[in-house]
């Protein structure tokens, strides 16, 4: 994690956030001089934040000592637009995706360089795999982040591959020049693919949800075991449930500004 040489100048909210944004995946739970390492802040200004921010709701204590994020936090979290909107209308027609396959099921958006998993579904013969709700994973080694990648703004894409991309698999494209010609690739035919370019074992197909010309308010992606090769009958349904999201996420629209 970088360290933050301007702490000391931060206000009190910005030395808040800053705490609440070392938690990740990774570090879930975390002692307070952790805390105030990952966060580069002097512990006593911890020690005071993080009362207010246990008394809050934002943090909660365990009972070993440490810290991790609060169920109120979490509560205001679902408020934001993605959560809301989008992942309900999206639910019921991955909960019919799910029935169908019994594979894992992904809604994820794109936020920065990062496909942020929105909701998932799984069931027990599932293949394994290391997105989760709320995680980032990178755009170019996932089914879902290759398909909001190739409907990007050009200039945004070019950004994208003038930055190092991240190896996740012997398999995930890191060559520019490669990992630009499978983004037309994926333009043109509608949807996305991957093999094992975000963990070994485990294969996807992705499809944009369609927006009236505008960038794809997310992606719908569906992954199963690598052994099972024939990803290319499951696009019409995924294509389906894709496009029905849209049409319902335009007609929510148009009622909104109907009744301004």
């Amino acid at each position: 994690m970088a360290v933050d040489r301007d702490a000391p100048r931060r206000s009190m909210a910005g030395r808040a956030l800053a705490l609440l944004g070392v938690f990740d995946a990774e570090h879930p739970r975390l002692r307070l001089t952790e805390l105030a390492r990952r966060a580069d802040l002097p512990l006593p200004t911890v020690h005071r934040l993080v009362r207010e921010l246990v008394s809050w709701g934002a943090l909660q204590r365990d009972a070993d000592g440490s810290y991790g994020i609060g169920l109120r936090l979490w509560e205001a979290a679902t408020l934001a637009p993605v959560a809301g909107r989008l992942r309900e209308v999206a639910l019921p027609f991955m909960q019919d995706l799910y029935e169908a396959t019994r594979e894992n099921i992904h809604l994820a958006v794109h936020d920065g360089f990062d496909a942020l998993y929105v909701e998932k579904l799984a069931g027990h013969r599932s293949v394994p795999i290391v997105s989760r709700t709320g995680a980032r994973l990178p755009l170019h080694a996932t089914g879902v982040g290759k398909a909001l990648l190739a409907r990007a703004d050009p200039a945004f894409v070019r950004a994208y591959l003038e930055r190092p991309l991240l190896r996740c698999t012997r398999y995930t494209i890191t060559e520019r020049a490669r990992l630009a010609r499978e983004l037309r690739a994926t333009a043109a035919r509608g949807f996305a693919l991957t093999s094992e370019e975000m963990t070994l074992g485990s294969c996807s197909v992705a499809v944009a949800i369609p927006a009236d010309g505008q960038e794809p308010p997310g992606a719908l992606g569906i992954v199963v075991r690598s052994v099972r090769t024939d990803l290319h009958r499951l696009v019409p349904d995924l294509r389906a449930a894709a496009e029905a999201i849209g049409r319902r996420l335009d007609d929510l629209a148009h009622r909104a500004v109907r009744s301004t």
